[in-house]
Parts: C-alpha cells; structure tokens; sequence
C-alpha cells in the first residue's frame, strides 16, 4: 500500500468529480429531467479521466518500488 494512502490532489478531484456526476443524475432523475440525468452520467468518466490525468501531471502519489526478490518469510 502506498505511504499516502491516495490523499493525493488528484485522488481528490477525480472522486468528487465522480461523486457531483453521482448526485447530478440523482437529481435528473428525481426531477423528470433526463438531459440533467445524462450529463451526471458523463461526468463519472471525466472524474476518472481528470484523476488519471492529475496523476500522470504529477499531482498524484508516488508507486512504491518493491523488492520481490527479496522475501520476508524467514527460514
């Protein structure tokens, strides 16, 4: 597991981008109001993809570099 657990900016943005598109169609649907119901529904790729895109600017966390030659069962 990573040292920041995914607090990242990136992390961030893109899961309450996914969240708003969650809540947008929510309301579309409870209001009768489909165009309303599909944008919530495009926004939960375009969370994804501005995560991803934060995270390869930089914004996101650092992978660990394992060692799996090296094990940790003793014997």
């Amino acid at each position: 597991m990573s040292a920041n657990h995914g607090n990242t900016p990136a992390a961030w943005t893109g899961v309450s981008v996914v969240f708003l598109g969650f809540v947008v169609a929510g309301l579309g649907l409870v209001l009768e109001n489909m165009l309303m119901f599909w944008i919530g529904c495009a926004l939960g790729p375009i969370g994804g993809l501005v995560g991803y895109v934060m995270g390869k600017a930089g914004m996101g966390g650092t992978p660990l570099e394992h060692d799996y030659n090296k094990t940790t069962a003793g014997s």
